[in-house]
């Protein structure tokens, strides 16, 4: 593939995990307002309430609820920077790590959570977007994605108390949207890296000399971005 074609689907797989994170933001702060003029009634009636069958379905709709301004606006930062980072190699890939990451987050919550309690927020797929980011390069064995991992584990290091026990807020749906994140990057690896590279060093001409190893896999990353 040409380094144009590789640059051209890179920025239109950005682009498109960036659209399909401002619309996500923005479909949630619509609700958000319109959860508010309500006095917060959708939060409670469509919110995560564990051990309730007849609330199972908010399972899908508690990310898209909050519980006060603060609550959505303290969601909004991180939702749209691991969302992005996830999508941005596929918003096919990253539409199934949201559905598992959901159902994750929520199932967990359902069975875990207090019963007299009733949870809202997207903290569970913000949460499930870091633990997806953090291996993602690991499972594919992409460099760049790796590197990406390691500098969001570093600058976002203090969510990490967020998988702690707490009073006052949903731990169980951070903790286990974070396994789904994990468990994500897992079962949505990028197969084709590993067949790719076996392929290709088996179809080499031995009388051909190999181009330097740190520049083919240099070149290997940059044409895999947006794929």
């Amino acid at each position: 593939m040409s380094d144009g074609r590789t640059a051209e689907i890179m920025i239109a797989e950005a682009r498109k995990a960036f659209w399909v994170m401002v619309g996500f933001l923005g479909l949630i702060w619509v609700v958000q307002l319109a959860n508010w003029a309500a006095d917060y009634s959708l939060s409670y009636s469509y919110g995560i309430r564990p051990w309730d069958l007849d609330a199972l379905p908010g399972i899908v709709s508690a990310p898209l609820l909050h519980w006060s301004w603060a609550h959505i606006e303290g969601n909004s930062g991180p939702l749209f920077i691991f969302g992005f980072l996830a999508a941005y190699r596929g918003v096919r890939r990253f539409l199934g790590v949201t559905g598992l990451i959901a159902v994750a987050s929520g199932l967990g919550s359902w069975f875990t959570a207090d019963s007299a309690t009733v949870g809202a927020g997207a903290s569970g797929l913000v949460f499930g977007y870091f633990g997806y980011v953090l291996v993602r390069g690991a499972f594919d064995r992409h460099l760049i994605d790796i590197v990406i991992g390691l500098v969001m584990g570093l600058c976002f290091a203090y969510q990490f108390a967020g998988l702690l026990p707490a009073e006052g807020i949903g731990w169980q749906a951070h903790v286990f949207g974070f396994a789904g994140g994990i468990l994500g990057g897992y079962l949505f690896r990028d197969r084709r890296a590993k067949g790719a590279t076996g392929s290709a060093s088996g179809s080499a001409d031995p009388g051909t000399p190999a181009p330097p190893g740190s520049r083919a896999a240099l070149l290997k990353e940059i044409e895999d971005l947006g794929l």
